[in-house]
């Protein structure tokens, strides 16, 4: 084939392979659009039918139904995020359809009633209110607003499932409320009441689980203001709150559900702060008695009245489900006499409360008014609290607390035992849910020098429970920059690391991110131990390299080493073993008769070996040279053996049987050897004359 035909036939092949390339290329990106259309089609496809023509719709993406809430669980809670910063939030619906078992008259007041509530709820601001992120919006066929990211409500969490999806989300199999999450949960609500009696002035009315949510933390927030009533009188005069009867002709959810209503409401017609002390009362024992009330009404007002007398006497069989160091405390906000019932400032300050778990999960949530000293005393005991605490709740409530703290890098130091003691306990999917989101803004730090410190001493347990692309996606270029400081612990705990995690690297990774810094370490650090264990991290990661890498980048390091003392000796003596002995490795015949025998024959006689040591390079240079001796002598057997069957012509047999063989025409190498010969038999006879 000529070069000119040669070339249009090499031109044409490369010209069908691009268009195979093309088509498969097109292919692919059409495969990509699709899905991608496909997610997004099917994402707003759920937004339209869970609240179709709503405005919420156009900033706020609802991905799945979670919950309810609100005056008979009518409020469905749907998990979703906010469209332009993908922050999480749960969307609040009620659908109007729903509505439709109720009458005209009934329905027109619930829309009316629920507006009201979620208007309320925008106006007040509170840690422990529900926060708003997007405000109440109406379309004809529901109302719908945007909250913090939630859990459920209260009710959801003691076994009311009304109005939830179908099936049960795997969340609330099983489900079952921590003695910390209900103590610390009561006294988030008692503060909530604190601060609506003492500074918003107003009466909430409907203290009740349909009103309480539970956020995606485990915070509980007060919501649920459908039938709050406000202060009559001026702001300096006694509080005084307009009463609103109980109308028994209305539906159920358009009154305060009458299980937990102070008795006041249906003995003395009045209402103050202290009523919403007695609701607080009856949710307090509801939660410990697994959501069932101290006594049942069933919508009926008549059997409110008759039951709110037997009030008078609570037995203790009753109370057999309450903490016995808070049953007093309990009767007393349940008492008939308004008088008798502490405030909501009273109650945080019962002993009950003065539990070290709760503590801690106080003090975490107001850490942000404490200076740095303080801070670090407190995260400096931490890790012997979370040992006594509940999985679920340092998942939860301690993990989003200290994330609060990373705006404050001199904190983290502090903060990171912690969350790697929390991560220990942890499974791998509660890892990657909880944890590693949250370490992720961690590895991106490169100060205080701290944090990579202690980052790579917890290095073992980090890769044990991140998944293989987030370590290369993240642990890697934090392994980077640890061998760049100047700091030698660092260096060396990364060292000690990197072959941990090195079969999950690739080749090209290993060898642009990875050997290049080894190289540096190896060849330029002051520091003797540095050098040692970037020559013994090479011996450690050998295994995850190709042939070629081994021969072109960690060879030629070996070579250029100078320093002579025995532990680096040593350890290049360790890499020479593994290189030579390793099936997937191995050096050639031409490399170590050239390049790596000439280097090591001197060091053999170095002064800095010991006979032990001395031995072991012999050793070595013993099985290099046998290598090479085996391997050229097999190679010159085969080229004899090619010589002898060049070298025998066979006779004709057709026609020239007679004929003699032809003269046997040697080459210069037959020539060579037989002069060797030659002179080997020289020798021997003049040795025998003499």
């Amino acid at each position: 084939m000529s070069q000119k035909e040669f070339k249009a036939t090499a031109q044409d092949y490369l010209q069908k392979a691009g268009n195979v390339s093309k088509e498969y290329l097109n292919l692919f990106k059409s495969k990509l659009a699709t899905t991608v259309v496909d997610t997004v089609y099917m994402a707003e496809g759920i937004t339209k039918n869970v609240i179709p023509g709503n405005p919420v719709t156009r900033d706020y993406e609802v991905t799945k139904h979670i919950g309810s809430a609100g005056p008979g669980l009518l409020w469905k809670l749907y998990a979703g995020f906010k469209k332009s910063t993908k922050q999480e939030a749960t969307v609040f619906v009620l659908h109007k359809k729903s509505l439709e078992i109720f009458s005209k008259k009934d329905r027109d007041l619930i829309v009316e009633v629920f507006k009201k509530g979620a208007t309320q709820l925008a106006r007040i601001k509170h840690p422990r209110i529900l926060s708003l992120q997007h405000q109440l919006e109406e379309s004809k066929d529901s109302l719908a607003f945007a909250t913090e990211p939630c859990f459920s409500s209260l009710a959801n969490a003691l076994g009311n499932h009304e109005n939830m999806p179908s099936p049960l989300p795997d969340d609330f199999k099983d489900f079952k409320l921590l003695e910390v999450e209900i103590k610390y949960g009561l006294l988030q609500l008692a503060e909530a009441l604190s601060f609506l009696h003492k500074d918003a002035k107003i009466l909430h009315r409907n203290i009740c689980p349909e009103s309480i949510v539970i956020n995606s933390n485990g915070a509980w927030k007060l919501a649920g203001f459908e039938f709050f009533v406000t202060n009559n009188n001026d702001p300096n005069d006694a509080l005084k709150f307009p009463f609103k009867e109980w109308d028994g002709s209305l539906a159920p959810v358009l009154n305060p559900v009458l299980e937990y209503l102070a008795p006041e409401y249906g003995l003395s017609s009045k209402c103050d702060c202290s009523s919403d002390m007695f609701s607080f009362g009856m949710l307090f024992y509801s939660v410990y008695n697994n959501g069932k009330t101290l006594y049942s009404c069933s919508n009926n007002y008549s059997a409110f009245v008759r039951n709110v007398e037997e009030l008078k006497s609570i037995t203790n069989s009753q109370m057999s489900s309450i903490p016995s160091d808070i049953r007093e405390y309990l009767k007393m906000l349940m008492h008939l006499n308004s008088e008798l019932r502490p405030d909501a400032g009273q109650v945080t300050k019962i002993p009950f409360f003065d539990d070290v778990a709760v503590k801690t999960l106080e003090y975490l949530d107001s850490s942000f008014q404490v200076d740095n000293l303080q801070k670090s005393m407190f995260f400096k005991s931490l890790p012997q609290i979370i040992d006594k605490l509940p999985q679920r709740v340092c998942l939860q409530r301690i993990i989003p607390c200290l994330e609060q703290e990373f705006i404050n890098p001199d904190m983290i130091p502090f903060i990171l035992p912690s969350i790697f003691l929390i991560a220990e306990q942890s499974s791998n999917e509660e890892y990657v849910k909880y944890i590693l989101p949250r370490l992720k803004i961690i590895f991106k730090l490169q100060k205080p020098i701290q944090i990579l410190l202690i980052v790579l001493k917890n290095m073992s347990l980090i890769l044990s429970k991140t998944p293989p692309t987030d370590i290369k996606e993240h642990i890697l270029p934090l392994v980077c920059r640890s061998l760049e400081t100047d700091t030698v612990e660092i260096q060396e705990l990364c060292l000690g690391t990197l072959p941990s995690f090195a079969h999950l690297l690739d080749t090209s990774s290993i060898k642009h991110q990875i050997i290049p810094r080894i190289r540096k370490l190896c060849l330029e650090s002051s520091t003797l131990s540095v050098r040692v264990n970037s020559l013994i991290c090479i011996g450690k990661i050998l295994e995850h390299l190709e042939k070629w890498v081994v021969l072109d980048d960690i060879l030629p390091i070996l070579e250029k080493i100078n320093i002579r003392d025995s532990a680096v000796l040593m350890a290049m003596l360790g890499i020479y073993k593994i290189v030579l002995s390793h099936p997937k490795l191995g050096i050639t015949k031409d490399l170590l008769a050239t390049r790596v025998l000439p280097y090591l024959i001197p060091i053999c006689i170095d002064n800095n070996l010991n006979m032990k040591q001395f031995n072991a390079y012999m050793s070595l240079v013993k099985e290099m040279l046998s290598q090479v001796e085996s391997e050229q002598k097999k190679k010159l057997e085969q080229i004899e053996a090619l010589e002898r069957e060049k070298s025998i012509i066979p006779y004709s047999i057709a026609g020239n049987s007679s004929s003699k063989p032809k003269e046997v025409i040697k080459t210069p190498d037959t020539m060579v050897i037989d002069n060797i010969k030659y002179l080997e038999n020289f020798v021997f006879f003049s040795r025998w004359i003499n």
